[in-house]
């Protein structure tokens, strides 16, 4: 995802804008109804804006919302600890979807052509528990929407705003809370080529796609009656495209590994429906003095060496994993920090915190989309 999340996001639109008609605004209770990946990733282009060529990003208007796209979406995870050393892993996703094209705008109030949908998850590591839920809501009357200067993007009383290479992050819900304050220590990535980031052979098949892989994070984390004091680290992506994944893609798993040594990791696997890799896989590895080198599949081994069978939905996930890049003397041992860090909201993935070993130390997150398919 993020990060490579466009399947959850077209997920979540499919089912977002069934919603849109029937529900009000405001705080919802957890959606359990699931969709298939490849039946919502259908090809909805017309009258939308293609990536079809990389350019230059241009902050801070990038920050902010690209409405001639079909979909885009800003993604924060991180990985938190206490002062003695209790672990907490966090994701705050805010995810927008145009319903329509140059739609004419009724002369009311409630009239959009946007749909915002977020989903927050808290990971408590001591606890043993996983928090996730998710909201959606029109972006009329000031209830969701985003902006470049100021850079804000919210979805009732969840926001992130800030100048974009830092953010404030607050959510609420339940007796689950974060407010955070993160800040960018190296450049801007763009993934892929110079920004576009490919992934599938049509032309257009495609986001344009950059990270802040390295934000330092300071904060509290509200678990029940408990309010702890937090620092660590965070990744943030964005994306924006009109687009469908490839033909016979099943499925993702999405790693973003922040190393000890100052390096971060980012590499999506594509699955197929006839379980071969998709060529289309890429990622990319940042030096600790933020110059990047682009990942093909041949670039990176990735090896599964246990799975975790979910107890509420029966899915069976991948839950431990070795992933090699040879020609940069990597060999990481990646371990979820929980195993149950599934989220079913509107669709079904895992996306939680791991822990990295091996030839380097470090942490990082993990999304796992299309096996409950």
């Amino acid at each position: 995802m993020n990060r490579l999340a466009l399947g959850a996001v077209a997920v979540v639109a499919v089912l977002g804008v069934a919603l849109f008609a029937l529900w009000p605004s405001g705080p919802r209770a957890p959606i359990q109804a699931t969709i298939a990946v490849r039946e919502a990733l259908a090809d909805d282009r017309a009258g939308f804006t293609r990536a079809v060529a990389a350019r230059p990003f241009s902050f801070p208007a990038d920050h902010g919302p690209h409405p001639d796209f079909r979909t885009e979406w800003w993604y924060y995870t991180g990985n938190l600890t206490t002062a003695a050393g209790r672990r907490v892993g966090f994701q705050l996703t805010f995810f927008r979807i145009a319903l329509a094209p140059d739609a004419v705008v009724r002369a009311s109030a409630w009239a959009t052509r946007q749909l915002y949908l977020a989903h927050f998850a808290v990971s408590d590591i001591a606890g043993g528990r996983f928090h996730a839920f998710s909201r959606s809501s029109r972006e009329a009357l000031d209830l969701a929407g985003a902006s470049a200067s100021p850079f804000r993007v919210w979805l009732d009383d969840w926001s992130a705003q800030g100048d974009g290479s830092s953010a404030r992050l607050r959510a609420s819900e339940s007796e689950v809370a974060i407010d955070l304050e993160l800040s960018a220590t190296k450049p801007v990535v763009a993934q892929g080529d110079g920004g576009l980031s490919r992934k599938g052979p049509e032309p257009g098949n495609a986001s344009l796609y950059y990270s802040f892989t390295r934000m330092p994070a300071r904060g509290v984390v509200r678990l029940g009656r408990e309010t702890l004091e937090v620092s660590g680290e965070a990744w943030m992506d964005r994306e924006w495209s009109t687009s469908a994944l490839g033909p016979g893609v099943e499925g993702w798993d999405w790693f973003a590994l922040q190393l000890d040594d100052g390096r971060e990791l980012m590499f999506y696997l594509l699955r197929r429906r006839d379980g071969a890799i998709d060529p289309f896989s890429a990622g990319t590895l940042v030096a600790a003095d933020g110059t990047t080198r682009a990942l093909e599949p041949g670039d990176v081994r990735i090896e599964t060496l246990a799975h975790w069978t979910s107890p509420r939905s029966g899915v069976r996930y991948p839950a431990r994993w070795r992933l090699s890049v040879p020609s940069a003397d990597l060999r990481l041992e990646i371990e979820p920090r929980l195993a149950d860090q599934e989220l079913i909201v509107g669709t079904r993935y895992w996306e939680g915190a791991v822990a990295v070993g091996g030839t380097a130390a470090g942490q990082g997150y993990v999304e796992l989309v299309g096996y409950a398919e």
